[in-house]
């Protein structure tokens, strides 16, 4: 009896072992592609940002420029960047980083590990360090943009002959940008634990105290907010009816307190501010006195507002009343304590 011839075994195809390493190393090279044409884009758009600007008066500027991140993130890191605008408010930092993920390009976080410098036109420089010190940015298309800033435990330090800045510390400070519905934006910023710096008016209004700001505020009409410049903006935006609604706000230094109930604020032709915020007072005779005392105020402005506002308060030391801009006039009640704040 014979056996029959069995068939031999096909030798395994090795196609199938083959094909996921070679898909695998196409898309490895597609997605490298990718990356470095979107590096290439960044820089580009950055360098016509920069002279977007500067063709509108301010100045831009980086000692070195680097893009890294591959495979997916891009990572951009300024030197020695600075940015100012034509008023002379300016923002420096020795490093700047700031990245983004490949698949969310929308949306950017900053860092600056050795700290930031901000210029006030007329009151000079002011160095800020911190534990903390971040942002972010997104939905840049929209108005206003997405926008968050945190910093916790700064110091804050006049550069030798700037005058000097009304806190010197904070353990926190946080302020946040928001696109709304119905063409509405709103604005937040909080300062936490503040301390006034040893020789300033904060300093005597609190007494040793923390100093604590809120303010909560919806803003209308942001699609008229637009032009080359930060006046041409707001001037845009307060013709097409833009105002802020300030839905919460307080001001805390010590044992005195101005807390905002409710108040509608607009731009006048003149760059000041207009409107009504209707206030709660506490210890504000104190607050008043020391206002005087600092030459914030001239001493019979200060003496007449704190016999205005010691008149309205009760046992608990809590006065109701109005702070009006009008006419360039900022008034306590009928007492008018100094010109309306400039917003450009």
């Amino acid at each position: 009896m014979s056996v029959p011839d069995t068939t031999p075994a096909r030798k395994p195809r090795r196609l199938g072992l083959i094909l996921p390493f070679a898909f695998l190393f196409l898309a490895m090279i597609v997605w490298s592609g990718f990356w470095f044409w979107t590096r290439i884009q960044t820089g580009e758009r950055m360098d016509a940002a920069a002279e977007t600007l500067r063709s509108a008066g301010y100045e831009v500027s980086w000692e070195t420029r680097s893009i890294g991140g591959y495979p997916f993130r891009l990572n951009v890191t300024l030197t020695d960047a600075v940015i100012r605008e034509p008023s002379g408010w300016a923002l420096a930092t020795p490093r700047l980083k700031s990245e983004a993920y490949m698949h969310g390009l929308g949306r950017w976080i900053f860092a600056t590990p050795d700290g930031l410098t901000f210029t006030r036109p007329q009151s000079g420089s002011v160095q800020v360090t911190g534990r903390l010190i971040r942002a972010s940015l997104g939905d840049v298309n929209r108005k206003p943009p997405r926008f968050d800033f945190e910093g916790a435990d700064l110091t804050f330090t006049p550069t030798p002959g700037a005058q000097p800045f009304a806190l010197s510390k904070a353990e926190k400070v946080a302020f946040h940008l928001r696109p709304g519905p119905e063409d509405q934006g709103a604005m937040f910023l909080e300062v936490s634990k503040g301390e006034a710096q040893m020789s300033g008016l904060f300093a005597r209004i609190a007494q040793d105290g923390n100093i604590d700001i809120k303010w909560d505020t919806l803003l209308t009409e942001m699609s008229a907010f637009e032009g080359d410049d930060w006046p041409s903006a707001v001037r845009n935006w307060s013709r097409a009816g833009g105002m802020a609604q300030v839905r919460e706000a307080g001001l805390t230094a010590g044992e005195a307190v101005i807390g905002v109930n409710r108040g509608q604020l607009f731009v006048g032709p003149d760059g000041r501010l207009r409107g009504t915020l209707d206030v709660t007072l506490r210890q504000a005779p104190e607050a008043l006195e020391a206002l005087g005392a600092g030459g914030v105020l001239p001493p019979e402005t200060a003496d007449t507002a704190a016999a205005v506002t010691a008149a309205r308060q009760g046992a608990d030391n809590v006065a109701q009343a109005a702070i009006t801009f009008q006419a360039g006039q900022t008034t306590l009640g009928p007492v008018a304590i100094g010109p309306a704040p400039r917003v450009y």
